[in-house]
């Protein structure tokens, strides 16, 4: 009986509902508004791909997902009608009760065997209903989205419909309450927008102290809908909405009921606080990490760890904690990302994947101030000031406390950090063991996927892989900062990419005075200026000889430095000069291109973009390296080695120079009487592989230097390529995601022309004409 009377009320507002011109003027409103957004992205994709397609051979697809692009980007659909839900619910909900209190209607239902639960259920119901006459209207453009969308990933879009309702939801019950707290609608609905607003930005507001911080990070409505749009549903997202939507519904009925009570204000207000304490309890319960459940409904899982990273953590076992410290430096780069007020952004976009697999990971914040060893400059920035003194400026402008930074003399007794004091700084413990992690002056700031994996690596596993890097004959140095050492891509620990970030340990070997370490994983011989002794000729050659992995570099007039060494692997390095005059460059600037081999080093995603053309488009063959200066390669089929290029020139575009290149004059003119020589093509960076004990040996020979220097970045993506290669793939650990399939649409230009004119002026036209007719049909009556 009780469920039939709510119903009826939920009848009797519904009809109330739509005989009011507000609630056909708001669907009217909704509907033209998603149809301008989805369309905004839809008619402009819909007309480029007719375009490639007609213009463009090399066309296949868009190589992003088209359900993300039309859907859920910033410009998509979801994005901007749920920032503007916020304008049409208060709207709606405005005269929920209000009506009925300033009708006076409300004493009527008193007297009626209808209980205040009942009024308020069956109100809330109906716009419940209402919601999802605004959540079919997203579905028709979900449907659409569907049959026009190659291989659409569903899946997120019904997360990100299920995360529209919640939020609509909690929208409607928040208008509720507050419909209830006054007479006038248009207070009502100001009331709504104001609270609306604070719990869209309480999650800003004093995150300096940690309780308040916490209380009001779960309070925020800000972002929780943001998983959801990404195609990940986790039940504490979900039970906030239901938390919401039980708290201010409570708040509806508690007020009813004091209306009609005469117990005294402190017993009413009690009523209050324990819905408020009820649904905080459940809020807390709920976000407890080890209650979490997870679904990633997006099609290639993208939502949640990658396999190679949930291995590292499974591996970690449950038998000892994982500690994560962060140290922050007052004096030290990154400091706004390190204070208290960030920790809630810091553990949702680092850590939350991670907790979903290792619950009970242990956080905990260090905050000192201290300066790099041997470092001055702060004096110098401040004269007269003592360290101390500058701290505490530093403190108070940046308005903390002094008192909770650590000094110098008692962080070195808890912590050594050693040269890691100048930015944030994460230290991850397991089992005793010890690992740094750091931070990056990038946007991205904290480290990745990749850099997190390989520390865990590092926990985990004794031996770490070396590269050791020979010296003694002027090498090119990974300590030197010039334009043609090797530092920046391998001992910089500011740059995210560099190969100590991504698990390696990287050293240098005198070979006239030490061992090649047993640890060393590569040698690296890189551009030596004079000739190697022969101490070091014979360790090389046993270290080949014994399946030893290795990388050598050379350059232009330095042939004979290097072929000694090359010719018992079948390789050398042609002499002369590879020159390609064009008109802008300089004719020694060479631009080999990709082969295919090279496209299967390793998972870097820049390589794995280009697996995914049919061969017939030679999709590898539009990549070009620059390799400012280099000698082709010969190479013999009898070594024992299988060689296949990894760069090679452009058929036809370059020859081989004889004796000196001048950079600065004229192009050099082929003249085969002074021994030039020109063939199809030249490689100019070649791989060999061989079985050595039962294990493939992998060397890679380049005939430039150059292009792994610090002014090329250490090769780029190519580079990083060949390192995870010729450590037969185990660092970096690579996290790649299948590609996406919704890359293409299924309808011509024509038809989104259709579909736009349908969607904007058609639909929207007969949903008004609709609602006249009905409107005009009651006033007569």
């Amino acid at each position: 009986m009780r469920i039939k009377i709510i119903f009826k009320i939920t009848k009797n507002e519904l009809r109330n509902l739509f005989y009011s011109p507000v609630a056909w003027f708001l669907t009217i409103a909704f509907m033209v508004q998603c149809a301008v957004f989805f369309m905004k992205q839809f008619a402009p994709l819909a007309k480029w791909q007719e375009l490639l397609l007609h213009k463009n051979a090399q066309f296949a697809d868009f190589g992003a997902s088209l359900t993300r692009n039309v859907f859920l980007n910033a410009d998509g659909i979801f994005n901007n009608v749920m920032q503007n839900l916020y304008l049409f619910i208060p709207l709606l909900t405005m005269g929920l009760m209000s009506r009925e209190i300033n009708s006076g209607s409300i004493k009527l239902l008193y007297s009626s065997p209808v209980n205040v639960r009942q009024i308020v259920f069956g109100k809330f119901l109906a716009m419940m209903i209402y919601n999802l006459l605004l959540l079919m209207i997203v579905g028709v453009f979900i449907i659409t989205g569907f049959v026009t969308i190659q291989h659409v990933d569903f899946g997120i879009l019904l997360s990100a419909a299920l995360g529209f309702y919640l939020l609509v939801c909690a929208y409607t019950a928040i208008g509720l309450f507050m419909s209830s707290l006054s007479t006038y609608q248009i207070v009502s609905a100001i009331g709504s927008f104001i609270i609306i607003f604070i719990l869209s930005r309480i999650g800003g507001l004093w995150q300096k102290y940690d309780f308040v911080r916490d209380l009001t990070y779960f309070l925020s409505m800000s972002g929780r809908t943001i998983k959801m749009l990404n195609g990940l549903i986790t039940t504490k997202d979900v039970f906030y909405f239901l938390v919401v939507v039980y708290m201010f519904v409570g708040f509806t009925l508690v007020k009813l009921q004091n209306d009609r009570s005469a117990k005294s204000w402190y017993i009413k207000a009690s009523r209050y606080i324990v819905v408020f304490v009820v649904a905080l309890t459940l809020g807390y319960i709920s976000d407890r990490p080890f209650l979490t459940g997870y679904w990633d409904t997006s099609a290639q899982n993208v939502n949640t760890l990658h396999p190679n990273i949930q291995r590292l953590v499974k591996e970690l076992g449950d038998d000892e904690p994982l500690e994560v410290t962060v140290y922050t430096n007052l004096l030290g780069k990154g400091l706004r990302n390190g204070l208290p007020q960030n920790r809630n952004n810091y553990l949702s976009s680092l850590w939350d994947r991670y907790l979903r697999f290792r619950p009970g990971i242990k956080f905990d914040y260090v905050y000192y101030y201290d300066r790099k060893p041997g470092d001055s400059s702060l004096f110098r920035q401040y004269p007269g000031k003592s360290l101390k003194e500058i701290a505490a400026q530093m403190a108070d402008g940046y308005d903390t406390p002094f008192s909770m930074y650590e000094a110098p003399e008692q962080i070195h007794k808890t912590a050594d950090l050693g040269f890691e004091t100048d930015r944030v700084i994460l230290r991850l413990k397991y089992k005793g063991k010890i690992i740094f992690l750091r931070t990056f002056d990038d946007a991205g700031f904290w480290p990745n996927d990749q850099q997190i994996a390989a520390a865990l690596q590092r926990l985990l596993k004794a031996d770490l892989p070396g590269v050791a890097y020979i010296t003694g004959d002027l090498e090119r140095s990974i300590y030197k900062t010039g334009e043609r050492e090797y530092s920046m891509y391998t001992v910089n620990k500011t740059l995210r990419s560099s190969l100590v970030n991504q698990g390696f340990n990287c050293d240098t070997v005198l070979l006239d005075q030490q061992n090649i370490s047993p640890n060393a994983a590569i040698l690296v011989l890189a551009d030596p200026k004079t000739a190697l002794s022969n101490i070091a000729l014979e360790k090389i050659k046993a270290y080949i000889h014994n399946g030893g992995n290795m990388f050598i570099l050379g350059e232009p007039n330095k042939q004979e430095l290097l072929n000694p060494l090359l010719e018992g692997l079948g390789v050398r390095l042609m002499p002369g000069t590879l020159v390609q005059p064009t008109r802008n460059d300089m004719p020694q600037m060479i631009r080999p291109y990709l082969c295919e081999t090279a496209i299967y080093l390793a998972d870097e995603p820049a390589l794995r973009g280009l697996r995914v053309y049919p061969k017939e488009k030679n999709a590898s063959k539009s990549v070009k390296i620059l390799t400012p200066g280099a000698v082709g390669i010969a190479y013999t089929s009898d070594s024992g080695f299988t060689i296949n290029p990894l760069l090679a020139t452009v058929p036809g575009q370059a020859f081989n120079k004889a004796g000196l290149v001048v950079a600065d004059s004229a192009n050099p003119v082929f003249t085969p009487s002074e021994g030039d020589t020109r063939q199809m093509s030249y490689p100019v960076v070649v791989q060999l592989t061989r079985k050595v004990n039962n294990k493939e040996q992998r060397i890679v020979v380049c005939g430039d230097a150059d292009f792994m220097s610090n002014l090329r970045q250490g090769g780029n993506f190519l580079g990083t390529a060949m390192y995870s290669w010729l450590d037969n793939n185990l660092y970096p650990i690579y996290t790649p995601y299948s590609a996406p399939l919704d890359t293409l649409l299924r309808v011509s230009l024509s038809t989104a022309t259709i579909l736009q004119i349908m969607y904007i002026w058609i639909l929207p036209a007969i949903v008004l004409l609709l609602g006249t007719v009905l409107l005009i049909r009651r006033a007569r009556q």
